[in-house]
């Protein structure tokens, strides 16, 4: 047994090793004042300076978080509505059929994806920019919060919604005060999983993106075509520990909404 659980640590060790190591890689060269990937020469933060003296960059930059935080509210909002309707239909078909239609939007190629939104909107003639990438986001990011939100539900006792209504709670007091303070944690990760989705995704936004509107993703990709340079490093470095800071944020989140039903259980 003993033997078994030193492979599988030296297993993962070894995965996220794979994993990290170009990042590692591309942040300790963000640091390098030679201007290139191939020498250290020496440690500068020029290439943050530039970065932060770009003021198209930090337009672009304010407009992915824009777009991140919008689109995560948003479709944190209808997918939480989203899986209340799934949960409570009442035919086990209809139930099973709407599960498999929002499982299929998440394993969809995101290029199949990104081609379908740049035709409706084009048949449709909404102009590519600010409100299409928007659209898209929320569209994409619905069925994540839902696969959030739904097993939370699922793992919800009935009973608990029964005594509610046998107090006199209406249906609202069960929703507002029974059914979403339960389903907290999922909405929560659903809104971190939208919002980190978001600030990353390319496939999909490069299809619905129009001239004069861009995002990160898209920018770096764009930059880093015309050659390396060391500004896209820092660039990326920060949008990693923005992404790392998130991660941290939803775990203590997480953590104090775990104590909080402990409590509550001893109080019952």
């Amino acid at each position: 047994m003993k033997g078994k659980n030193k492979l599988a640590t030296i297993y993962l060790i070894i995965v996220f090793a794979i994993l990290y190591a170009p990042i590692i890689y591309l942040m300790y060269y963000s640091f390098n004042s030679g201007g290139s990937m191939r020498d250290f020469d020496g440690f500068t933060l020029e290439w943050y300076a530039a970065v932060f003296q770009d003021t198209r960059l930090l337009i672009i930059a304010l407009n992915t978080l824009i777009i991140a935080l919008l689109s995560a509210a948003i479709s944190t909002i209808l997918g939480v509505l989203g899986a209340l309707a799934i949960m409570y239909v009442k035919k086990r078909q209809t139930k099973n059929t709407l599960q498999t239609l929002n499982n299929v939007l998440i394993v969809s190629p995101d290029v199949i994806i990104g081609a379908s939104f740049l035709i409706l909107f084009t048949i449709v003639g909404i102009k590519l920019g600010f409100t299409s990438v928007l659209l898209s986001h929320i569209a994409f990011s619905v069925p994540i919060v839902v696969i959030m939100v739904l097993p939370k539900l699922q793992e919800m006792s009935s009973s608990l919604i029964d005594a509610a209504r046998d107090l006199g709670a209406t249906n609202w007091d069960v929703l507002s005060k029974v059914i979403l303070p339960y389903i907290t944690p999922g909405i929560f990760a659903g809104f971190f999983m939208a919002l980190t989705y978001s600030l990353d995704d390319f496939a999909v936004t490069f299809f619905v993106t129009g001239n004069g509107f861009s995002t990160l993703s898209v920018e770096i990709y764009s930059r880093a075509r015309q050659g390396i340079s060391l500004e896209i490093n820092a660039l990326s470095t920060l949008i990693f520990l923005l992404t790392i800071m998130l991660v941290i944020g939803y775990y203590f989140i997480n953590q104090r909404n775990l104590k909080s039903a402990a409590a509550g259980v001893r109080k019952l």
